[in-house]
């Protein structure tokens, strides 16, 4: 009898255990104390249908779903956390997300969705945080946003918007930052923003706004942080900023050649004015902001003469920090203007035959505007709609094989996708030299000749996205000197077209993304000397040959998702003023000592995600110092890592999903952690008796002695020091309060280790620091940080 109950009681056991492990998907892992399925990569097509009820944080990133169909999470009510990043995600239908009512953060980001329909997220009644970056998203349809009245972020960045309709966030009751940077943005709707009453930060940075939206930004009074940088805009008119409550504003890298002296009357609280970057030669001292702190007037053409003066008395009065350095005369060029004495602002003995000089000038411009063609009506070529009052046209999608004629003589705006135009022969556009930006996406063009935008002397933007383009010739775009910003993304180029960039002075964005270039030869930027952005994501690249990136005003380079082996350390030594360097999802493996000192000097960014980095020189980053803002090294394979106390100005840090190994090696990193405030996650991937819990928590680290840096100068996988034989490393977990009770499994004792034995090899001495340069001011004593992070 005894027996028998033995026997029954330990076949019920197997029983529970079976179906409690049934609970966890196929394919995923499950931690039952976290209550946490993560299904990474595991090619799912589908929502797993046997997640437990009561899990809180389901992790999809990585699949292929393409289609949320209705009532997709019926199964787990209870998710306050769900992660659909990069799922090949094209229509979320009304009610995928019914039910996940206690959800608070929605990533969608890298995903291929175009429309955000009415009520595609009903149901998220609690959300906070919703990411929908890097998407297609075309159209904001009113009313998509009506259930969310508890969201906090909403980020649209990267995506392809133009238009914002009226109402286009209604139900947005308590948004506090919206993100709408990287879209092609140039028309706001007066009402785009009615309702967001509690809004008080919007980011429309690097969009092809023309004109500040004054109308539409004075439905939202509680805004306190607007950046509105890398906009095409000229001149800010009077009054044109009318937000009360306004305390930072961003107009950086735009075409600022003048702007009102009235222009902030309606803004007295601003305390930070950022005009790095533009055109302006002689700005006068802003009338309205009683608070300013700073005006930043970094990259600006400023002539330090008399004219400047009043702006420099009135600096001096009001305590403003003046920012930026004098481009002329030549005896005060690169004076910084916060050091200039009033006795420095005088005009020389040339003085009128300066002002005359600039006069005649203006004259001139202003003569060739008064004398243009007038704008006349024109009738509006078959099968395409004109908006004169609007100066845009547009023939998306009507058949045309070749370019139509006729267009009004005041059109700005002109959009071609779609039409099957074959080749652009020389002169495809007559009558279009007020021309802004033209589209000509989805064309399938396989060529464009010699002067084919021959006269658009006011094309700004260019859009030859997603066409058959394999070359481009010297000439082909000639014709169009003042072209700023290039899109050739989604092309078959199978070299750097460095030669076609020749006739273009002003180009300061180029998009190479998703083509075939393979290599990039020396001298090809070279053609393009004003060249700020380049992006050649999603190619080919395998060498970067020394001087292929020579260019003095690089600013940003996009490499990642490439075949780069190694860093380019000898390229980037003709890049002076590179802030940004992606390097991510390249097979790079080892980074080897001083990997970027060439650019140590302007670096303030570098993404090295997804590379299945091993090991790291303890001198990889040994360069950088004090200037770089932001590290990322996330989805790695490191081990280990070299000391981070010298990245003083470090601001993000990303080191998550790297099984670090927590033992003594790892000791600078665990005393760097503790002493900063930066909210970054590190999690221990070794020993086993440590694996899942953060660097900051374990108790390894207490038996460790600190030492000065090793003299080995790589930080392999394979190195590693055993937990010490008499310390015990806790490893039972609180389970956090859930909606049912749920048993829980005895966790096992580590296995204990012996100590290593120390090396008897002498140590050498630590080499001496390089003197820091000079912090960066910071625009605020508090400024926000531009980034979301993940809580793991």
């Amino acid at each position: 009898m005894t027996f028998f109950c033995v026997f029954m009681f330990g076949a019920l056991l197997f029983l529970d255990a079976a179906v409690e492990a049934g609970k966890c998907p196929k394919m995923c892992t499950c931690d039952g104390a976290k209550l946490t399925v993560a299904c990474v990569g595991k090619n799912l097509t589908e929502v797993p249908s046997t997640v437990d009820e009561i899990t809180l944080k389901l992790d999809l990133r990585g699949n292929h779903l393409q289609v949320l169909p209705r009532g997709a999470f019926l199964h787990t009510p209870y998710l306050t956390h769900l992660d659909l990043q990069r799922c090949g995600l094209v229509h979320v239908k009304e009610g995928a997300f019914r039910t996940l009512g206690r959800v608070v953060s929605l990533n969608l980001a890298y995903n291929n969705i175009d429309i955000l329909y009415q009520e595609a997220f009903d149901g998220l009644s609690s959300l906070k945080e919703l990411l929908l970056d890097h998407n297609r998203v075309e159209e904001v349809q009113p009313g998509a946003f009506m259930q969310l009245g508890f969201l906090n972020l909403l980020q649209l960045s990267h995506n392809q918007l133009v238009y914002l309709p009226n109402m286009a966030f209604q139900g947005l009751q308590n948004i506090q930052w919206l993100r709408l940077s990287h879209n092609s943005i140039n028309n706001l709707a007066p009402e785009a923003f009615a309702g967001l009453l509690s809004l008080g930060r919007l980011s429309l940075d690097h969009n092809e706004l023309q004109f500040f939206p004054t109308e539409t930004l004075t439905r939202l009074p509680a805004l306190t942080r607007l950046d509105m940088g890398s906009n095409p805009m000229t001149y800010l008119g009077e009054e044109a900023v009318a937000l009360p409550h306004l305390t930072s504003l961003l107009l950086d890298h735009m075409s600022l050649q003048d702007l009102s002296d009235t222009a902030l009357t309606r803004a007295p609280r601003l305390t930070h004015l950022d005009l790095s970057h533009n055109q302006l030669r002689c700005p006068e001292p802003p009338r309205g902001p009683t608070a300013l702190l700073s005006l930043n007037l970094t990259g600006n053409p400023i002539l330090c003469n008399c004219f400047l003066r009043p702006l420099r008395q009135w600096a001096l009065q009001k305590r403003v920090n003046l920012l930026g350095a004098c481009a002329g005369p030549a005896h005060l060029a690169g004076g910084p203007l916060g050091e200039l004495g009033l006795q420095d602002l005088r005009c020389r003995s040339r003085q009128e035959m300066l002002k005359e000089e600039f006069e005649e000038q203006e004259e001139s411009r202003v003569g060739a505007v008064t004398t243009a063609t007038p704008i006349q009506g024109a009738p509006c070529p078959g099968g395409c709609d004109c908006q004169e009052d609007a100066q845009h046209a547009s023939c998306e999608g009507r058949g045309h094989t070749t370019v139509p004629r006729g267009f009004p003589n005041n059109t700005q705006l002109l959009d071609l996708r779609g039409n099957p135009l074959g080749r652009l022969p020389s002169d495809s556009f007559p009558g279009a030299s007020r021309v802004v930006s033209l589209h000509l996406e989805l064309c399938q063009l396989h060529r464009v000749e010699g002067g084919a935008f021959g006269g658009m002397t006011d094309l700004f933007y260019l859009y030859l996205s997603h066409n058959g383009l394999t070359a481009l010739g010297p000439g082909a775009f000639s014709g169009a000197p003042g072209l700023t910003y290039l899109h050739l993304e989604g092309n078959r180029l199978a070299a750097f077209p460095g030669a076609a960039l020749k006739p273009l002075p002003s180009l300061l964005a180029l998009h190479l993304e998703g083509n075939a270039i393979s290599a990039l030869a020396p001298g090809g930027l070279l053609g393009a000397p004003a060249l700020r952005e380049l992006y050649l994501t999603n190619n080919t690249v395998a060498t970067i040959a020394p001087g292929a990136l020579d260019s003095a005003h690089l600013d940003a380079l996009h490499l990642d998702s490439n075949r780069l082996t190694a860093v380019p350390s000898r390229a980037l030594r003709g890049a002076p003023a590179l802030r940004l360097l992606q390097l991510s999802r390249n097979p790079i493996r080892t980074l080897g000592a001083r990997a970027f000192q060439p650019a140590g000097r302007s670096l303030r960014r570098l993404y090295l995600d997804g590379t299945g980095l091993q090991t790291m020189s303890q001198e990889a980053l040994v360069g950088l110092g004090a200037g770089l803002v932001l590290l990322s090294l996330g989805g790695n394979q490191l081990e280990g890592l070299p000391d981070l106390r010298a990245l003083e100005g470090l601001e993000e840090v990303n080191l998550l999903h790297n099984p670090l190994r927590c033992d003594c090696p790892l000791l600078p990193l665990r005393r760097w952690m503790e002493n900063t405030s930066l909210a970054l996650t590190a999690t221990c991937g070794h020993p086993p008796e440590v694996r899942g819990q953060r660097v900051r928590q374990v108790e390894v680290f207490k038996s460790c002695v600190e030492t000065s840096p090793p003299t080995d100068h790589t930080v392999p996988r394979s190195q590693t020091l055993k937990v010490p034989p008499t310390l015990k490393v806790p490893t039972g977990k609180t389970k956090p309060a859930k909606p049912r009770a749920k048993p829980q499994r005895k966790s096992k004792t580590p296995t204990k280790s012996k100590t290593p034995t120390k090396s008897k090899t002498p140590r050498s001495p630590r080499p001496p620091r390089r003197p820091r340069p000079p912090r960066r001011p910071r625009r605020s004593p508090r400024r926000p940080r531009d980034r979301i992070r993940a809580d793991m």
